[in-house]
């Protein structure tokens, strides 16, 4: 049977001391969670923020810098000291240690792609733990990307892992701010990212240490479940914490259905080597379907088809100022043309075709992008 492959993001809130620096404490008790988790054979990908706390003291700053200047070169000294840290923790429990540091553009470039990925199968084929950061001192987009929130959808759907777990100073998702309501209620599972559950959730939910809030979490697994990966955002402690959460019994949220293995392999082809060739400009309503009911994309709801492309090709789908999705389409865009607006009875009597989806929901990956609502 093969290993279940299992991503973990630690963010900052989860490494840091009441000073915002590196916890040794905090680390180690992650350390020892995962090498529980590796030796109950689970293949495992390690996504941690705690570059820039692990190097501010080390600059003479008395707090976390708040400047870009000052986060990138905190972070250039401090990815050394973070992954020195983890190096000697893991060291105890015989686990070898890899680093890597990412950027966008590995997830939009096909070569780079590949690269990465062939690197991180050849890593987990020799049992090496890879731990995985954004390149924080060259990429300033970073400083606004969610702490790593999102790059841990997206290395989750580089790997085919199986489960995201997202490690965080709150246990798991509510219909309020736990804070400030003591009556909020926890979301334990949620099939998928509605409209609602983000339209509740406030971009400043987050830690002082992290860049990233609750949002930029829930936008993460949104992305994740796209490409079939299903989420815990939560909290957890003591050494078999992950084994807890893998099993179903960890404290947060879950989020995302079971995906099939083939629907994983077409959803990545889509999302990371598939050509575009078009895009579909779509009204409000077939945006909020798209993404908050999980539902596919209708001829009713594409306003303009840019492009020339044939049934079976991918598509970007925009909103009309921003790239929304990917999909595969089940109409040329001459038929698009002319029947854009319609119903799918409607549509699919005039071109003759049996499929009421212009792009089928299990065709369909959201946006690479983050998705402001």
């Amino acid at each position: 049977m093969a290993k279940k492959r299992i991503v973990v993001k630690i963010g900052s809130s989860s490494l840091t001391n009441r000073n915002g620096g590196l916890s040794s404490e905090k680390l180690l008790e992650h350390a020892e969670a995962i090498a529980q988790l590796k030796k109950s054979n689970y293949e495992v990908i390690l996504i941690s923020s705690g570059a820039v706390a692990a190097g501010f003291s080390q600059l003479g700053y008395p707090t976390r810098p708040v400047t870009v200047a000052g986060k990138q070169a905190a972070a250039a000294v401090g990815q050394g000291l973070l992954v020195q840290a983890y190096t000697e923790a893991f060291k105890t429990y015989d686990i070898v240690a890899a680093q890597l540091l990412l950027t966008r553009d590995v997830f939009v470039n096909k070569e780079q792609y590949s690269n990465v990925y062939a690197t991180l199968s050849e890593l987990l084929k020799r049992s090496v733990l890879p731990v995985i950061n954004e390149n924080d001192s060259v990429s300033i987009e970073e400083l606004t990307f969610g702490d790593n929130d999102m790059l841990s959808a997206l290395v989750s759907g580089l790997v085919n892992a199986d489960f995201l777990v997202v490690l965080t100073d709150i246990n798991g998702l509510y219909d309020e701010n736990p804070h400030t309501n003591p009556l909020a209620k926890r979301y334990d599972f949620l099939p998928s990212i509605s409209g609602q559950i983000l339209a509740q959730t406030k971009e400043d939910s987050g830690s002082k240490v992290g860049t990233g809030g609750m949002k930029s979490k829930i936008l993460a697994a949104q992305t994740a479940n796209s490409l079939g990966v299903n989420v815990f955002i939560g909290s957890g402690t003591g050494k078999n914490k992950l084994l807890e959460i893998v099993d179903g019994n960890g404290d947060g949220t879950y989020i995302g259905d079971n995906h099939t293995s083939s629907l994983r392999k077409m959803k990545q082809w889509i999302a990371f080597h598939s050509p575009v060739v078009g895009t579909l400009v779509i009204d409000k309503g077939a945006e909020d379907a798209i993404l908050y009911q999980g539902k596919s994309l209708l001829p009713a709801g594409i306003q303009r088809v840019v492009g020339t492309f044939g049934a079976g090709d991918v598509v970007e789908i925009s909103n009309g100022t921003q790239i929304i999705a990917k999909g595969q389409v089940n109409y040329s865009s001459e038929e698009l043309l002319s029947i854009k607006g319609m119903n799918s009875d409607l549509a699919m009597e005039q071109t003759n075709n049996s499929r009421p989806e212009a792009i089928h929901r299990d065709q369909l990956v959201i946006s690479l992008k983050e998705v402001v609502s």
